[in-house]
């Protein structure tokens, strides 16, 4: 058996446990696809950092719920280049990074801020009955269809997809007892990997908006704090004129219904989307991964 270095690190706050936790294993070039699952499964957060070497950029990554790979993850990413910053294998600067949707900008700044640039924004309107959409998230249909009038719902990806949802008011949005068979349900019929419902009617009063973000086909009932979500809002928001005079940056938060707050900045330009953010390790130490033929439980 062979011994990995493995960290939890909590993205989108300077909080220890708070924003969203992220399992980093920065060296997992022995690591067999399978031994990976399994590493994301035995960590049980929403997303896991598998760091190997690139030949098309400074490093390559990919992403692991407890369940699948996925092909991009912001507060992972945000995360793990923290880590990287605190453990010397990095210095501020922009390096590159090699993931499943190419290689992405990944700008790290002296104070430990990090920025994630992502893909060109695609955004396609779609006609969902609100009394259905209602249902699906435990939420008054009118409290959608007196928002949407001006803003509609939309799939927006920057390389990711979700359902965008407005609601009108944060009570409205704090008090979502989603269905998850029919959230299921929804983001497979307009092709989403999960719904993302947001109210301009936040708890803290420098922020844009509040978000909360459901992904069960990703096997997350309820992110606490989604970076590649809040860019895509971000992208959404800039589409459909939200603001009169559109905002130099953006401030997301989300998870505080999770007793998990964070707070995400998202850069949303003609030319580009970018999410940044902090980040603090909460545990660092080891696991002990079974060969790759073995059925075994992975111990601590």
């Amino acid at each position: 058996m062979q011994t990995v270095r493995t960290l939890l690190v909590d993205a989108f706050t300077d909080e220890p446990l708070a924003g969203n936790a992220a399992g980093v294993v920065p060296n997992a070039d022995d690591l067999t696809d399978d031994q990976m699952q399994a590493i994301a499964r035995e960590l049980s957060v929403s997303e896991t950092a598998f760091f190997s070497e690139s030949e098309e950029a400074d490093r390559r990554v990919r992403f692991f719920t407890p369940s699948t790979e996925i092909d991009l993850c912001g507060h992972a990413t945000i995360a793990s280049h923290v880590h990287l910053l605190e453990d010397g294998e990095l210095s501020p600067g922009t390096h590159t990074l090699e993931t499943e949707v190419g290689v992405l900008d990944i700008e790290v700044e002296e104070n430990h801020t990090v920025w994630m640039s992502q893909n060109e924004p695609e955004i396609e309107p779609v006609e969902l009955e609100y009394d259905r959409v209602g249902t699906a998230l435990g939420i008054d249909p009118a409290a959608l269809q007196d928002v949407g009038a001006d803003i509609p719902m939309a799939v927006s990806s920057t390389g990711l997809p979700y359902l965008v949802i407005p609601v009108n008011f944060l009570e409205h949005l704090g008090g979502a007892e989603p269905d998850i068979a029919t959230v299921e349900q929804l983001c497979e019929e307009v092709g989403a990997v999960g719904i993302y419902a947001f109210s301009f009617d936040a708890i803290d009063a420098e922020s844009t908006l509040h978000g909360r973000m459901f992904a069960p086909l990703a096997g997350i009932p309820e992110d606490p704090v989604t970076g590649t979500a809040s860019g895509a809002v971000g992208a959404f928001l800039r589409e459909t004129d939200a603001f009169d005079e559109f905002p130099e940056e953006l401030r997301l938060e989300q998870g505080h219904f999770l007793d998990r707050p964070g707070y995400v900045r998202v850069r949303a330009t003609e030319d580009s989307v970018r999410v940044g953010g902090r980040a603090t390790t909460a545990l660092d130490g080891q696991l002990v991964v079974p060969e790759s033929e073995d059925d075994g439980i992975i111990e601590c």
